[in-house]
C-alpha cells in the first residue's frame, strides 16, 4: 500500500494557508480514492470532530489563487469552482482517519503523518542550521572584522579626482 502512496508525492500536496500547512479535501479525497463530495459528506456528519483549528472551508480568493499553482477541478466539468475546497490541518487529517475507516484510509492517513513528520523535521533543521549559523558569525565576527574591512576597502574603486571646469588663471 506505501508504495502506492509516495512519501514525495504527499509532502507535494501540503500547502502553507493562513500561516498552516495544510491538505485540501479535493487532494485528499483523490489519495482515498473517495469523491470529494463523500469525503466531506463523511466529514460534515462528524462535524464536532473538525473544530476550526482541525479544518477550514477556503475563501474564494484562496482557491483562485491555489488554483494557478494547482488544478482543484477537474477540466471536463468547467472552469468554475462550485464548491469551495476545505483545508485540513495535520491534526484534522489525523480525524479523518477516525471517519474514513477503509484499509486505504489508515494507510493513506499512516503516510500523511508521515511526511509531516518529515516535514517538521526539515523546518526544525533548517531553524538548527541558521542558529549556527548566526552563532559563527556572532562569535568570529570581531577575529575577522578588519580583514572584511579590507577586503571591502579592496573592493570599492579607488577615488579619482575631479577635473576643474572654466578658466583657471593660475593654471598654463
Amino acid at each position: 500500500m506505501e508504495s502506492l502512496i509516495p512519501l514525495e508525492g504527499i509532502e507535494q500536496r501540503i500547502y502553507l494557508i493562513r500561516g498552516h500547512k495544510v491538505m485540501l479535501s479535493t487532494e485528499l479525497a483523490r489519495l482515498y480514492d473517495v469523491e470529494p463530495r463523500v469525503l466531506v459528506q463523511a466529514v460534515k456528519r462528524n462535524i464536532k470532530r473538525f473544530p476550526s483549528d482541525f479544518m477550514f472551508s477556503l475563501t474564494r480568493d484562496e482557491a483562485n489563487s491555489l488554483r494557478s499553482q494547482i488544478v482543484i477541478l477537474n477540466k471536463a466539468r468547467g472552469s468554475n469552482i462550485k464548491y469551495l475546497p476545505y483545508a485540513f490541518t495535520e491534526q484534522g487529517v489525523a480525524m479523518l482517519s477516525g471517519v474514513l475507516n477503509s484499509d486505504r484510509a489508515i494507510a493513506v492517513n499512516v503516510a500523511i503523518m508521515r511526511a509531516f513528520v518529515k516535514l517538521r523535521e526539515m523546518i526544525a533543521s533548517h531553524r538548527d542550521l541558521a542558529q549556527r549559523l548566526n552563532e559563527l558569525e556572532r562569535k568570529y565576527d570581531a577575529q575577522f572584522r578588519g580583514v572584511f574591512d579590507a577586503i571591502r576597502e579592496l573592493m570599492e574603486p579607488p577615488v579619482k579626482p575631479r577635473p576643474r571646469i572654466g578658466f583657471h588663471p593660475h593654471k598654463k
